[in-house]
């Protein structure tokens, strides 16, 4: 499994901020799934930024974008998100911000977006580390899910993706 993380932050960018969310997404993958190749990357919270950012990934399995979600005017991340996707995955984006509510009742103002560019799937993911690890803990358990789907490999079980989704 290939996945880009991508933090969209003008701060850490500049190095003013330390980013903590793309390491923490980092760290969930590669708990979840060692043999993962993760690379990482942080661009500012620009249209043109991002969606370079995005093409330069085309091709992993997953990019994983973290930050630029929420409803200031330079969070953009899902704007162009949704201009790169050839196809939505909405019930990732409404599944991650339900159970996110769950936890925190300001999640409901994300904006992220899921979808899907030839093979590749997208995910936004707000831009703290709280947020980052339960967005893993619900999107983990699909990702390879997920992938066989994306390949047109057949659906695994729903009852043995049900089941892993109980251990995370």
């Amino acid at each position: 499994m290939k996945v880009a993380v991508i933090t969209i932050s003008d701060r850490a960018s500049r190095g003013e901020y330390e980013d903590l969310s793309g390491p923490e997404i980092e760290k969930e993958i590669r708990a979840r799934y060692p043999s993962a190749q993760v690379s990482r990357s942080t661009v500012p919270d620009d249209p043109g930024e991002i969606l370079s950012a995005l093409k330069l990934q085309e091709g992993a399995d997953f990019i994983l974008t973290t930050g630029g979600t929420g409803l200031s005017p330079r969070d953009v991340t899902p704007d162009v998100t949704m201009r790169f996707c050839e196809k939505e995955i909405p019930g990732i984006a409404e599944t991650l911000r339900a159970r996110s509510y769950a936890e925190n009742p300001a999640a409901m103002l994300s904006r992220g977006f899921a979808g899907l560019r030839g093979r590749t799937v997208v995910v936004n993911f707000p831009g703290s580390p709280m947020a980052v690890r339960l967005c893993m803990k619900v999107l983990g358990p699909v990702m390879e899910h997920a992938l066989r789907m994306v390949r047109a490999e057949g659906h695994q079980d729903s009852r043995a993706c049900r089941s892993s989704t109980s251990h995370g």
